[in-house]
């Protein structure tokens, strides 16, 4: 229970509760005009504040430099006792508590200089937890677990920005889908841990996912391709792999393996070189061969009867000189024979000696290459070993990104089986919670009934994805009756939570919720609301604008001015929660 809500500025408008229904009404006067308006006077600000103290995020209107250092502070019942619970705007990490605390299991700390007891707003949210909705200091089970600034939302839902009136289940239009099942299960006493079991598998179906994506792009390249072409390229793999072992165990490096190389490529160059010059005196000697049959000795005779037949006479002398001539010329061709005979010869010799060279060279180098074909060069098997170790890479590669996508593929169907076997554990847990299920139930159709003279229905199911929460009204469709459905649920809760709950439970709506609700309907709401908090003690408290109150469609013998604790008008300026405007 709240009991005030102060601040240590003089404007503001302090602000005292009473069990049971209490009423923030924001008033138009008669001095007002048309231009002057209700808006920011201080209704959502009064949510804002309450929030902040509970170890909520400052909001819009708290964090707005006018109001850099103003300190608030909030006196609520919590485990029995009363306390005094203060905050300031500009030192939001520290919460001041005024009061017993030496059997709460988060203790505070006594600041040095002023004495007093001193919490972190982490404990304050984690110590909250505790002492109004019996959470654990820890849940080292579950990744996912509910939290008290989730759970209390619910029941202090913010202003229309933040999405709390979207529908019952949701506190907040960022609120993710496992917050809002997980929370509302454990407010409605139902089994929480299944929703963050579900939570966790559906985190690990979506980094498979993510890997199976990026692995597409090129990120992870340990999982491209199908199984089928990585169980062949790791074959074909694992059989080069087999052979080029086989290779390098047998090979034999000669360390003289260069410079036989060298040796034999001499011998080469030498028999090519032989070879060559045999060719070229071979066609030599087949011409001084063919010269020395073509050379013939001079004939006088010839000579003499050709002048003869040409009647030329020829005289003594010249006979004589002829025949000398004739001498001279057989020596020539004497010489010239002897000459070829001598050069035939001495090629002849020239062509066996390189002969026999080319065949000692040939046998040389036969030898040198019967050494290189048994053994290897160490660049060789160098190389063939880098191939060989690539290849190797290569191969564990494949078996790597073989085993991953193996994994990723029996990771998907394990996951789906979990998913499988954890929500039909949770239809039975939920069977199981029937007392729960059906106390829910009946209280919102109660409360719906209330309002439209027909019962609403909260369905509460296990799908695939989870728990799935709905609530139906009869002639819903309008915005009004959408609220409707989120305040019968919100009553609801408080109606479980006022004999659950560690300290009284209250609740806080903001004006937003009657907007556009039927007079009737808007009247029965606030006669509801008021009747069960007295009945059940717990505390409900609204804001509302003056021509929202349905006057005239309340019951006779409901007082609803009986319930007004503050009023704020518009007639000046300082009339609002903050006594200043901005």
């Amino acid at each position: 229970m709240i009991h005030s809500i102060k601040c240590d500025k003089p404007t503001f408008k302090n602000i005292e509760f009473k069990p049971g229904f209490n009423v923030i009404l924001a008033e138009r006067t008669k001095e007002s005009t048309k231009k002057d308006s209700r808006n920011g006077l201080g209704k959502s600000t009064l949510i804002e504040i309450i929030h902040f103290c509970l170890g909520g995020n400052k909001g819009v209107t708290l964090s707005k430099p006018a109001l850099n250092n103003w300190t608030f502070t909030i006196d609520v019942d919590l485990a029995g006792k009363r306390y005094s619970v203060t905050r300031n705007t500009s030192n939001t990490n520290t919460i001041i508590i005024r009061g017993e605390c030496n059997d709460w299991p988060v203790k505070p700390e006594k600041e040095k200089k002023t004495g007093e007891q001193i919490i972190p707003v982490r404990d304050w949210n984690r110590l909250l937890g505790i002492l109004i909705f019996g959470l654990q200091q820890s849940y080292e089970d579950f990744k996912f677990v509910p939290t008290f600034r989730s759970l209390i939302s619910y029941f202090i839902r913010k202003n229309g920005q933040s999405g709390a009136f979207l529908n019952p289940f949701q506190q907040n239009k960022a609120q993710l889908e496992w917050d809002k099942q997980l929370n509302n299960a454990f407010l409605l006493g139902l089994g929480w841990e299944y929703a963050s079991k579900l939570q966790v598998l559906k985190d690990r179906v979506k980094v498979l996912e993510l890997i199976k994506q990026e692995a597409k792009t090129g990120i992870f390249s340990t999982l491209i391709g199908t199984i089928g072409e990585l169980e062949a390229l790791k074959v074909r793999l694992e059989s080069q792999v087999r052979k080029e072992k086989e290779q390098l165990a047998n090979f034999r490096v000669h360390p003289q393996y260069n410079n036989i190389v060298n040796d034999a490529n001499d011998l080469t160059y030498k028999i090519h070189e032989s070879v060559n010059q045999n060719i070229s005196d071979k066609r030599l000697l087949e011409y001084y061969e063919d010269s020395l049959k073509d050379e013939i000795d001079a004939a006088p005779e010839s000579v003499t009867n050709i002048y003869q037949e040409a009647g030329i006479i020829l005289p003594g002398l010249v006979k004589r000189r002829l025949e000398d001539v004739m001498a001279f010329h057989k020596q020539v061709v004497i010489n010239r024979k002897e000459f070829l005979i001598s050069e035939i010869e001495r090629n002849k010799n020239e062509i066996a000696k390189r002969e026999q060279i080319i065949h000692d060279l040939s046998s040389q180098r036969a030898e040198l290459m019967l050494i290189l074909q048994k053994h290897g060069a160490l660049e060789e098997f160098t190389k063939l070993q880098n191939i060989h170790q690539k290849n190797v890479a290569e191969f564990e590669d494949v078996k790597i990104r073989l085993e991953n996508l193996k994994k990723f593929e029996e990771g998907k169907s394990t996951i789906t089986v979990e998913q499988e076997i954890l929500r039909q554990q949770a239809i039975a847990d939920l069977n199981e919670r029937k007392a729960q299920r059906e106390l829910a139930i009946l209280l919102f159709n109660s409360n719906s009934e209330a309002l439209y003279k027909a019962p609403g229905t909260l369905s509460i199911d296990i799908s695939k994805t989870g728990y799935k929460f709905d609530v139906k009204i009869e002639r819903s469709g309008s915005h009004g009756i959408g609220n409707m459905k989120i305040f019968c649920y919100d009553l609801m809760l408080a109606q479980i939570w006022s004999k659950r709950a560690k300290s009284p439970i209250f609740i806080v709506h903001d004006s937003i919720i009657f907007a556009d609700v039927d007079e009737r309907q808007k009247a029965l709401a606030l006669e509801l609301a008021a009747r069960e908090s007295e009945r059940l003690g717990f505390q409900y408290i609204c804001t509302i604008n003056s021509d929202s109150v349905p006057a005239r469609d309340f019951s006779q013998d409901f007082k609803f001015e009986n319930y007004i604790r503050k009023t704020f008008t518009d007639a000046t300026e300082d009339e609002g929660l903050l006594g200043i405007r901005f």
